[in-house]
């Protein structure tokens, strides 16, 4: 959530910033509840006063053996127009956070102008495509010849958008979960975690789904009729949200957590776009990275945390180039992302394979996951930030594609193998 001091102090700043997104925020909306908010803040502040004030003299008045009932009866009254105001006041206060609730962040000011993916920005690319000498086939094709890729096997067990793997390219697929949080726990100092893959709504709501995006998630319905659960989107809900209400000491940062899950999204109003294979499925597997830094430090962290996907790539010898989202193209909870996007040659394109972005503090103002300051020792919102690291079935996609020989074999690459028995070829 936006800091609701930009809207109380700089609503038109505010509203050109998000512009840039494409949004036009309702000034005349926000600014009526605004003033309603502190006409009826202030007239209940003035009736608790003038309660406190009389109800002091209910005991003086009968020490004194003087009528007390004029007194009862104006404090009643006084009483009853506080609950009618302060009711009033819970409603226009609900309804700004609903307002405040469903505004995107502010795009960073070096996040690049446009208003949509055709419009990001290429700031480096890594590795030369291979110049392959036959025709490439993609993934699809190649898990089809080698018997151990079938989509129309998951279609039977769950319906479109799932797939079943078998033998050596399940072995691979599991590999690669666990090579990715070997290199982020060893080399990039991530502590590993095991987090649940249900939650609930609490935890949606402080990392930004809910309640825009209840449509693109599953819903659980439980038993005992009690608020829904959801499965998980990514684990950046459940690991983002190990701090929500917590507060931690400046010396605790940065919190860096990665884990494996699996992941479940519904893909609604995405029918007709990568149906074909496992690009856009409603379950998958993705390593995610997580930081929780000091204000000052989370620009840098970015970049950091954007080098520690980028290196799972180079290791696997896969071509790729880093996007900077343009302010049309960012997520909901986003000011800054990068996206990297790894070369297919089976669909001879770049395709998003990690998004990696900060959130500053729009998140953890939602969670209150704050750290103490130590210059004055007083608790403030820290910054999130999350990377996937990576997403584990588009990585075994680009190892197919881009290791394939003429034959249809796929060759592994060689940090892989030590994760497959040493096995080179899958063929």
């Amino acid at each position: 959530m936006i800091d609701p001091n930009l809207i109380r102090q700089h609503l038109d700043e505010t509203a050109a910033q998000l512009a840039r997104r494409g949004l036009t925020l309702d000034c005349a909306r926000l600014q009526a509840l605004e003033s309603e908010r502190k006409s009826l803040q202030t007239e209940c502040e003035r009736l608790q006063h003038e309660r406190n004030q009389i109800s002091r003299k209910i005991g003086i008045a009968k020490a004194d053996g003087e009528d007390i009932e004029p007194i009862k009866t104006k404090v009643t009254g006084i009483s009853e127009r506080l609950q009618k105001l302060t009711g009033k006041l819970d409603g226009v206060q609900n309804e700004l956070t609903e307002m405040l609730l469903g505004i995107p962040n502010i795009p960073d000011t070096t996040v690049p102008d446009g208003a949509g993916e055709d419009e990001n920005l290429e700031i480096r690319r890594w590795g030369e495509p291979q110049k392959l000498d036959f025709q490439a086939k993609d993934h699809v094709a190649l898990g089809a010849s080698l018997g151990m890729l079938d989509f129309e096997l998951a279609a039977k067990l769950s319906g479109s958008r799932f797939a079943t793997m078998s033998g050596p390219l399940a072995r691979l697929h599991r590999a690669l979960i666990h090579f990715m949080l070997d290199v982020h726990t060893r080399e990039h100092g991530y502590k590993e975690w095991y987090v649940p893959y249900i939650v609930n709504a609490d935890s949606l709501l402080g990392t930004g789904q809910l309640p825009k995006f209840s449509e693109e998630l599953f819903a659980l319905q439980r038993a005992d009729n009690e608020r829904p659960a959801y499965l998980i989107p990514t684990a950046e809900v459940p690991l983002t949200n190990l701090l929500r209400d917590e507060i931690i000491n400046a010396e605790e940062l940065p919190r860096c957590y990665v884990a494996h899950t699996p992941c479940f999204r519904s893909e609604a109003g995405s029918y007709g776009k990568d149906t074909r294979g496992m690009i856009r499925q409603h379950q998958f597997e993705k390593v995610e990275m997580v930081q929780f830094v000091a204000p000052e430090k989370s620009s840098d962290a970015l970049e950091t945390l954007t080098g520690h996907a980028e290196t799972i790539l180079q290791k696997l010898k896969l071509p790729y180039r880093v996007m900077s989202l343009c302010a049309g193209d960012l997520g909901f909870s986003a000011c800054k992302t990068y996206d990297l996007e790894v070369w297919l040659p089976g669909q001879q394109a770049y395709r998003e394979i990690s998004s990696c972005s900060n959130f500053k503090s729009f998140q953890a103002r939602r969670l209150q996951a704050r750290w103490r300051n130590p210059e004055n020792r007083k608790p403030e919102l820290l910054h999130t930030l999350n990377g996937s690291g990576l997403a584990i079935g588009r990585t075994l996609v680009a190892i197919m594609e881009n290791h394939q020989d003429r034959h249809g074999t796929i060759h592994i690459p060689e940090v892989l193998q030590p994760y497959v028995g040493g096995m080179s070829k899958i063929g």
